[in-house]
């Protein structure tokens, strides 16, 4: 067995309903260095808005050869401390889906998120053919041989005004089609804890949550006993650190 596909199973059987993988996304290479080293650490994962801002874009507009850029930096990191690596891989780039694919595995990437929102047309991708999307990239994996290939499969039904009920039926759908876990972006509308219970209810805990930082929200411990497989904080620990190299520059400007 390759050591990619060691790796993959590794971050699969990570996702545990009730002791969730939390993953402190990173963004570059300094970042994936600091976090690799800490003790907690048991995979590394990157934010796209968080990726798309080191680069100077907006998330709308990163393309397919800029995220590989970053994730191509970050994988030097990942396979000095042995850790999984999974990326955030947007809408999967339209009809580069497995062009694409084809890229994350030559640099031994084990997992990507996937959304079902088109990137150019910011419009949802008809039900069957985001779950056609999932059975594509999972089949380019098995291809290569990387069967237990994690498939972190975002739904944006409630991003974009749709109900819960929606998002719920299309996370069952991508679950039957492979994916180890469904991400249900709520953006600017807070999930509350009822729905977080009941959308874990409803993927028998194969949820992955997007955790808030700051006090009242739910917290780590909640959410495991709530049952939720995975935890992810996306671009909030590169909006925290800018805000703080910001302030201690603006110590040192103001100090003449």
């Amino acid at each position: 067995m390759s050591t990619q596909s060691i790796l993959a199973t590794t971050l699969r059987r990570l996702h545990i309903p009730g002791r969730p993988i939390i993953l402190t996304n990173v963004y570059d290479a300094a970042s994936a260095r600091a976090i690799a080293g800490l003790k907690g650490t048991q995979a590394l994962a990157t934010a796209s808005y968080a990726v798309a801002a080191a680069a100077g874009f907006a998330d709308k507009d990163l393309t397919l050869e800029a995220n590989l850029s970053a994730v191509r930096v970050i994988t030097t990191v990942a396979k000095e401390y042995s850790l999984p690596l999974t990326v955030d891989w947007q809408d999967g780039y339209g009809s580069r889906l497995e062009e694409g694919l084809e890229k994350l595995l030559d640099l031994g990437i084990v997992g990507i998120n996937l959304e079902d929102c088109d990137g150019e047309t910011q419009k949802l991708y008809p039900t069957e053919e985001a779950v056609a999307r999932v059975k594509r990239a999972l089949a380019v994996a098995e291809k290569r041989g990387v069967l237990d290939f994690v498939v972190n499969a975002r739904t944006d039904v409630l991003l974009k005004g749709g109900l819960i009920d929606e998002a719920i039926a299309r996370g069952k759908a991508y679950l039957a089609a492979g994916a180890t876990t469904v991400f249900v972006l709520g953006g600017s509308r807070v999930i509350t804890k009822s729905e977080v219970e009941q959308l874990t209810q409803a993927f028998n805990g194969r949820l992955n949550f997007g955790l808030r930082i700051g006090p009242g929200h739910l917290t780590v411990k909640e959410l495991a006993e709530i049952g939720v497989a995975r935890l992810s904080i996306r671009p909030q620990l590169q909006l925290i650190g800018m805000k703080a190299i910001a302030d201690e520059a603006e110590k040192l400007l103001l100090s003449r």
